[in-house]
């Protein structure tokens, strides 16, 4: 899912702060470049928090919807959840397959990695391209 969603950004005497009003949730950055990769980085950590507890990501504030103070910058900040957790969550996880025996030898004579074989597949199917 990609999305788009209004940050508050306000000029701090080291930096900046980001404020995300839709997920409640600050960071910060060094300069202003820094605190756009925070939030960014933000908006997924909670997006695939919320998408594995089963909650819904809430749906992101149209820009005119948000109010600022003085001296505060209102930016969008895009993300996309499926890019963002597949490069940030690289865990591995066991499955139990089931094959035929002869299939499996026949992998074994060839040298084939069947776990690499199987994420191969897999990716194939679901239309993933790394």
């Amino acid at each position: 899912m990609k999305a788009v969603f209004p940050v508050i950004f306000t000029k701090l005497e080291d930096g900046y702060m980001a404020y995300v009003p839709d997920m409640d949730i600050n960071t910060q950055g060094d300069d202003l470049a820094e605190a756009i990769e925070m939030a960014r980085d933000a908006i997924g950590i909670m997006g695939i928090d919320m998408e594995d507890e089963g909650k819904p990501v809430p749906a992101p504030s149209k820009p005119d919807q948000i109010v600022c103070g003085v001296g505060e910058i209102v930016s969008m900040v895009d993300i996309d959840f499926m890019a963002y957790r597949r490069a940030n969550e690289r865990r591995t996880v066991r499955r139990n397959v089931s094959l035929p025996s002869w299939l499996n030898v026949e992998a074994e004579k060839a040298g084939l990695n069947v776990s690499a074989v199987l994420q191969s597949a897999l990716k194939r199917e679901l239309h993933i391209n790394e």
